[in-house]
């Protein structure tokens, strides 16, 4: 039996994210799924380091995951810091267009897990006018509360029985990744929480611009689009990242000066 290779990482506040090029990080994905593998894909931001941060159960499903990427570009510029100049964000809304572009191209059908019948509706629309040859497998919104064992079955099996290759779930942070993880080795597909490009992708928020994307402000734009659904997440997560990776960076230096003086001398 070959030994699985492990993607290369680079710790954030001592979680591991996938330190790979954007385009790599698509190709490892769309081979998962050609392969019908059952692989947990979480996309990043400090929302979710500091609830892993927070939480050690999440951090435990973080630091098991397969692939975590760098979708927050405060991670990317951690990233870069910490040894990994090169690394690209990889962003839930751009994995999930090019990934689709592949899957039309590679004979590769998606399912989609969560939000609301309108928002599902919406995206269908849009997808098939897009990526007109993308099969669409299923699209499942669930209910607020957990499902029973026995909804949770027909739910694997209807998955499962669809061919699918990748499962996009919306069900938010954390509870989209906790799902995720619990899945893992039930659904035969490449799991990706993707949280709020569903609503994006329908039309029902906007994108911020290309700008405020590379600034690191991406955050200021949604919150400005729900003020008060975001206002808690982002004064409580914010100012907590900026300590702990002042911290990370700090003694990051630290170790570095200390490791040159000993070459040195």
């Amino acid at each position: 039996m070959v030994a699985e290779v492990l993607l290369p990482t680079q710790k954030v506040l001592d979680f591991p994210i996938t330190a790979l090029r954007f385009e790599d990080q698509i190709q490892t994905i769309i081979e998962w799924a050609i392969a019908h593998q059952s692989r947990t894909v979480y996309v990043a931001n400090v929302h979710m380091l500091i609830e892993a941060h927070w939480n050690p159960e999440f951090a435990k499903i973080l630091k098991n995951s397969d692939m975590v990427t760098p979708d927050g570009m405060p991670l990317v510029w951690m990233m870069r810091r910490m040894g990994s100049p090169y690394q690209d964000r990889v962003a839930g809304m751009d994995i999930f267009v090019e990934t689709c572009q592949y899957a039309q191209t590679h004979n590769l059908s998606v399912f989609f897990v969560g939000s609301q019948t309108e928002i599902l509706g919406r995206m269908q629309a849009r997808l098939e006018q897009e990526f007109p040859q993308l099969k669409i497998a299923g699209m499942e919104p669930l209910p607020f509360r957990p499902l029973t064992e026995t909804e949770d079955e027909v739910l694997i099996n209807k998955i499962n029985s669809s061919g699918a290759g990748v499962v996009w779930v919306s069900l938010g942070c954390p509870k989209q990744e906790k799902w995720i993880a619990q899945h893992k080795g039930k659904i035969r597909a490449v799991m990706i929480g993707v949280g709020g490009v569903f609503p994006v992708y329908a039309g029902i928020h906007k994108r911020a611009p290309r700008m405020m994307r590379d600034l690191g402000l991406e955050w200021l734009y949604r919150w400005l689009q729900e003020p008060r659904r975001l206002w808690r997440r982002y004064t409580t997560t914010i100012p907590v990242f900026i300590w702990l990776a002042a911290k990370q960076l700090l003694l990051s230096s630290r170790i570095a000066g200390v490791f040159l003086k000993t070459t040195v001398e």
